[in-house]
């Protein structure tokens, strides 16, 4: 950044008022620089799933690289009484200079898994609590939603279409996280300029409506786009616009999109109507609030690939990957760290620092997700270690490319067993076990 761009937003404030309020009684007892050890995990996978799919993990490697308190922040801390004077000082030169680890974007991953692992002095780490679980519990949301809806669509591609369904960052986030997880291409502009997702998209509803015939808004968009575009014909009647549609394009026409009405049933007499006109290379696209079940029930029809909006930016049915952030392991008094866990009835944690490594046969199927506590797992010759170091003194050493993500998590979804990928609700692929040192 040359001196006279602008700063970068600041995300130092894209955190809860009590880590602050925490950081100034730790600071004030003389505890705050005790070295502590943090992680990031979820004690389950939502309700019926048997994996998860980890995003957002650049996201947050791009937030804690802006995560600084500057005049505003600092002038806004102290109007509103937030925290002290000697808070203030500190967090004005406040610079995250420990280390975090964990699970590669694109990861597949199950319950206690340790997605992310954060070492530092409690101030620094505990800074840091809010601003990862917002962006990997919305984020690994999205990707392990859209990867059921990839695996249910087999080799048709995915567009992720539902920027107008949830907030305007969300949408870009969403579109980030759903290019991880398979899909090809997004509607969302933003998406492509900031994250380089591909992008796509033709015409709406809208467009057919503006003029007085549909064959004026035919002949208009082919002769602007080209004959290979996509035309949506279901505006008035689907048979006489695929006519239209046929006679305006002829056999180059590039697609037509169904956006309403039984999409089984309307895309197989679309592909009948094409074909007997000579358009067998025209494609179907169907769009219209379509899941991974909507997906998989019209495999068995003549489409050729899917726009999904809402349900994909809404999780599906599981808006949040319930990911918490847990103290695991402090400096105790003689300067030797010791794990500690919360002990609480249903929200049990596992104390110590930890490892991860995804256990496999003979044939490279995953068998469990094998999870060290105070050392490395043993590799018993088939295993493939999980964690990768993203940052080293404070430095962010791997940005997490999103098409390096994107070809993991195929690679990762193709080691799991077969059954994973089934939608019949069903417990974790895979079982967690645990070895201790």
């Amino acid at each position: 950044m040359s001196p006279t761009s602008p700063r970068a937003a600041s995300t130092a404030l894209l955190t809860d008022h009590y880590e602050l309020t925490m950081l100034q009684a730790a600071l004030a007892s003389g505890e705050a620089h005790r070295r502590c050890v943090f992680e990031a995990f979820a004690r389950r996978l939502p309700d019926g799933r048997r994996y998860g799919v980890i995003a957002g993990t650049g996201r947050v490697l791009e937030a804690l690289e802006n995560f600084r308190f500057g005049d505003d922040e600092l002038r806004f801390l102290a109007d509103a009484g937030v925290v002290d004077r000697p808070t203030l000082d500190w967090l004005e030169s406040y610079r995250f200079s420990g280390d975090i680890s964990g699970y590669a974007e694109g990861e597949c991953y199950f319950p206690q898994s340790p997605v992310l692992v954060v070492e530092s002095t409690f101030a620094e780490g505990v800074l840091l609590e809010t601003l990862v679980l917002s962006i990997l519990n919305h984020d690994t949301a999205i990707a392990s939603a859209a990867s059921r809806m990839t695996s249910a669509a087999g080799d048709r591609p995915c567009i992720e279409m539902g920027s107008r369904r949830t907030h305007e960052g969300a949408a870009v986030a969403a579109a980030r996280a759903a290019y991880v997880a398979g899909f090809v291409a997004t509607s969302n502009l933003e998406a492509g300029l900031r994250h380089g997702v591909p992008t796509a998209g033709t015409a709406a509803h809208a467009f057919t409506l503006l003029y007085d015939s549909e064959k004026q808004a035919f002949t208009a968009q082919v002769e602007s786009l080209g004959k290979g575009t996509t035309l949506l014909v279901d505006t008035y009647d689907v048979k006489t616009a695929v006519d239209l549609a046929m006679d305006i394009a002829g056999p180059g026409l590039g697609a037509v999109r169904l956006d309403s009405g039984d999409l089984l049933i309307q895309a197989r007499e679309v592909r009948a109507q094409l074909d007997a006109a000579g358009n067998t290379e025209t494609r179907i696209l169907v769009t219209s609030d379509l899941d991974e079940y909507a997906i998989a029930a019209l495999a068995a029809g003549p489409v050729s690939g899917y726009g999904v909006g809402t349900a994909l930016v809404t999780g599906s049915g599981a808006p949040t990957a319930s990911m918490v952030y847990k103290l695991v392991q402090r400096e105790d008094a003689s300067g030797q760290m010791q794990g500690v866990a919360k002990k609480s009835k249903d929200k049990l944690s596992v104390g110590g620092r930890k490892w991860a490594m995804r256990r496999r046969d003979e044939s490279g199927v995953a068998q469990a997700e094998v999870i060290g506590i105070g050392e490395r797992p043993r590799d018993d010759g088939d295993d493939r270690p999980l964690m990768v170091e993203l940052v080293r003194a404070g430095a962010v050493v791997d940005h997490q490319d999103i098409h390096e993500a994107r070809a993991r998590h195929s690679a990762s979804r193709a080691e799991l067993p077969r059954v994973a990928t089934q939608l019949s609700r069903g417990e974790p692929v895979i079982p967690t076990i645990y070895e201790e040192d």
